[in-house]
């Protein structure tokens, strides 16, 4: 019975994603973003639990991964979708749900997130290398990054802000920028421990600690400072640590 226990955490996964998407396409962003956040806590549960009922098996490998490109590949993709459409005037009038909404071709630029998360997902799943360090960005570090972006519109309620993350320039940099960090060389530790030594990973625990600080002194602003510190840390890692 303890083996199907990850599984089924993995389904909760794939459920948070598919309410996500509905509610991003609906442009109810606050919400997409709020089952995001659930379905990638799902995700550290479900690695969690095989981890310490010991069980693991190719279909909940390959599961987890499926899981993840729903939550945390399609997702962001249309939440971009969404912001570049705000960001975006004139254009043909396109239907959803009965009603006639009004863009470009722009828009659709956001699902090269998503299918840059699905290359990357693949290579996973065939790379074994991947254990205590990732090679390019993970889906669900890529997904909060986007989805910190209507957060930050929406509790942040700073002009400055606002008029940065709705041009399209950066809208369009920001996705090109996230594709190629999901399929980039480089490489980040990742957040599992081998043992709980502050010697042994005192990177990780460091991250852990400025990230809380980041998050409570700054809210949703801090998602984005938060992976960038991620990926400048794991640069400055000697790469013995990071593997």
């Amino acid at each position: 019975m303890k083996q199907y226990i990850p599984n089924l955490l993995t389904l909760f996964n794939v459920f948070s994603g598919c309410v996500a998407v509905m509610f991003a396409v609906l442009n109810r962003l606050e919400l997409a973003a709020l089952f995001v956040f659930i379905g990638i806590l799902f995700d550290f549960l479900d690695g969690l639990a095989a981890r310490l009922l010991n069980v693991r098996s190719e279909v909940g490998v390959q599961l987890d991964s499926l899981a993840d490109m729903i939550t945390s590949g399609l997702t962001p993709g249309v939440i971009m979708f969404q912001l570049l459409a705000m960001a975006e005037r004139g254009g043909w009038n396109l239907g959803f749900f009965g009603h006639d909404t009004e863009m470009t071709l722009l828009p659709f630029l956001g699902f090269v997130i998503t299918m840059a998360s699905a290359y990357r997902l693949a290579k996973f799943n065939v790379d074994e290398n991947q254990v205590y360090s990732f090679r390019g960005l993970p889906t669900p570090a890529n997904a909060l990054l986007i989805l910190s972006l209507p957060l930050i519109l929406l509790y942040h309620n700073n002009e400055i802000l606002s008029g940065i993350i709705l041009n399209q320039w950066f809208l369009i940099g920001l996705t090109l920028v996230s594709a190629y960090l999901l399929n980039s060389n480089i490489t980040l530790f990742a957040l599992k421990f081998a043992n709980w030594s502050f010697r042994d990973n005192a990177v990780r625990y460091l991250f852990l600690i400025g990230s809380l600080v980041l998050i409570l002194t700054l809210r949703f602003l801090a998602i984005p400072l938060i992976i960038l510190f991620y990926i400048l840390a794991s640069l400055l890692m000697p790469k013995t640590e990071v593997d």
